[in-house]
Parts: C-alpha cells; sequence; structure tokens
C-alpha cells in the first residue's frame, strides 16, 4: 500500500492544524494518503479535477475540511461517486455551527458523512472503517484499537476505584 487510498483536502492553509490530524490517525493506521488545498471557492477547476479523477488515482475515501460557508465537502461530492467524509471546521462568527449546517443538509443523492466540528481525528477513523471492508489489514488495526483502547479505560477505571478505596 504505496499509493495513496485516501484524499485530504482543505479550504485554506489555516484549516491545516485541524486536518493533520486527520494525517496523524492515517499515519499511525498505516494508511497512505494524499493532502493538499483546494477551495470550492477560490480554485473551483482544481477541486473539480481532484474530484473527478480520484478514483484513477486509486483514491477511496475522500477527506474534506473547510469552515464558514464550508462547500468543500459537497462540491467535492457533486464531482465523484466516492465517499466523502465532511469536517466543518471551527471559524469565523458562528464558531462552525454555519460550517457543520452547510456540510450536513447535503440534498438527496449526493450525500456527505459529516463528523463534528473539528473532527478531523473521526474522519480518519471512518474513513479507515470505509477502508477496512476492502483491506483486512485495515480491519485488523482498528480492532487492534479498540482493544487497546478498552483495556486502557478498564485499567483507568480501577486505578480510579483503587484510589477511592
Amino acid at each position: 500500500m504505496n499509493k495513496p487510498l485516501v484524499l485530504i483536502l482543505m479550504g485554506s492553509e489555516s484549516d491545516l492544524p485541524v486536518m493533520e490530524k486527520a494525517a496523524e490517525v492515517l499515519k499511525d493506521m498505516g494508511v497512505p494518503y494524499d493532502m493538499d488545498i483546494s477551495s470550492a471557492h477560490r480554485l473551483p477547476e482544481k477541486t473539480a479535477e481532484y474530484s473527478k479523477t480520484a478514483r484513477q488515482r486509486g483514491i477511496e475515501v475522500i477527506i474534506a475540511g473547510a469552515g464558514m460557508a464550508a462547500h468543500l465537502a459537497g462540491v467535492i461530492a457533486s464531482h465523484t461517486t466516492l465517499p466523502v467524509i465532511g469536517v466543518p471546521l471551527k471559524s469565523g462568527a458562528l464558531k462552525g455551527v454555519d460550517a457543520l449546517y452547510a456540510t450536513v443538509q447535503m440534498p438527496p443523492g449526493i450525500p456527505v458523512a459529516t463528523v463534528a466540528i473539528d473532527g478531523a481525528k473521526n474522519a480518519a477513523y471512518l474513513a479507515c472503517s470505509i477502508l477496512s471492508i476492502k483491506h483486512p489489514e485495515i480491519a485488523g488495526k482498528l480492532e487492534a484499537l479498540r482493544e487497546k483502547t478498552r483495556k486502557s479505560l478498564i485499567e483507568k477505571s480501577k486505578e480510579l476505584k483503587d484510589r477511592q478505596a
């Protein structure tokens, strides 16, 4: 798996600190990805081209993060039938609520899976879940991660109970 399976796009450089969290998860999971800036409004041709050619380049899932008007994920979804996961980003006077509404309220036939405001990590985990259908090695890593999390929480619970005794 050297060829990118996930494409991470963001509307501007200011989105990078949040969207890098998705990249970190994918890297930890061993999922190759490509990441770039491509604004739906300021670079519409580039965004459309990325979307239209993603499948031919081997991309299987697209994660798109944008704030305010947040049309990036929807524009991408209008140009591809690949799964698109929208990450509404906290920005502007409405602190991401406008981005959440714009990302989640898509017309029938052009779906965008949407995570929480600034939820780039969960977008990456969702991308891994989608990829796990076809890639058993990713499924195994997700299962191992959940087991590790489960064991960690059991231990934390035990520590808490021990401190109370």
